[in-house]
């Protein structure tokens, strides 16, 4: 089996290299590029098991490279490495399709422990006797992380697909939150909460076309997923 490839965009060239140097310690194969067109550029001609994107970088930026690489494939993992910490930078790094959010200065041992709990969830969707799932209206492949509505696919992103999973497990029933997110991220706090509420109101945008699928949010425990078993 080969190296775990990582895609590392960092534009602070001390930072990046140093980076580097301790993740081929730790035994991956790292690609560094020192800025957001470089790291576009080595993105659409290599394949990356998991991407670490700076934010501030000149001409472009974080954001913009993880739109382009979730345009691109939406299934590559994403963990932003920033010193920007304000609330509107984590929701919108989250938006865009995150699966982590660390802040700078980096502690070196939590990123690798970050980048393989990432890696290990993008890998690991529960498995079942039953492939597909019927919700409402829909139909959910969850091995393939594709959503159908009628003839019409929808992708999902790996988090996507395990969280909606982890409802489907739970249809009609009260899931509390904490519940899901030590499941799926490990850990509660301010950054995974608000990485949920994003990937939850994603959801219920996939799923509004049916009125009888719904997500409720049962204020101060969790969440329910009200769907019937199969289409009317």
């Amino acid at each position: 089996m080969g190296k775990t490839k990582l895609l590392l965009v960092e534009d602070n060239e001390h930072l990046g290299y140093m980076l580097k140097e301790y993740l081929e310690i730790k035994g991956f194969d790292v690609v560094l590029a020192t800025d957001g067109t470089e790291g576009w550029d080595a993105f659409r001609t290599q394949a990356f098991h998991l991407c670490l994107l700076d934010i501030m970088m000149p001409g472009m930026d974080g954001y913009r490279l993880a739109e382009n690489i979730k345009l691109a494939d939406p299934s590559v993992p994403l963990i932003f490495l920033t010193a920007k910490s304000l609330k509107v930078d984590v929701l919108k790094a989250f938006n865009l399709g995150a699966d982590d959010y660390i802040k700078k200065p980096v502690d070196e041992e939590e990123l690798v422990a970050r980048i393989w709990a990432v890696l290990k969830r993008a890998a690991s969707l529960p498995e079942s006797g039953t492939p597909e799932v019927i919700i409402g209206k829909y139909r959910y492949n969850h091995k393939n992380q594709e959503l159908f509505f009628g003839d019409e696919v929808r992708l999902l992103t790996p988090r996507e697909a395990e969280l909606l999973y982890f409802f489907c497990r739970h249809r009609n029933e009260l899931v509390p939150r904490e519940k899901i997110l030590k499941a799926l991220w490990g850990k509660s706090d301010f950054f995974t909460r608000k990485s949920m509420d994003v990937f939850v109101s994603k959801l219920r945008k996939y799923l509004s076309r049916d009125e009888a699928v719904q997500i409720q949010n049962v204020h101060g425990s969790g969440f329910i997923l009200r769907a019937p078993s199969e289409s009317p």
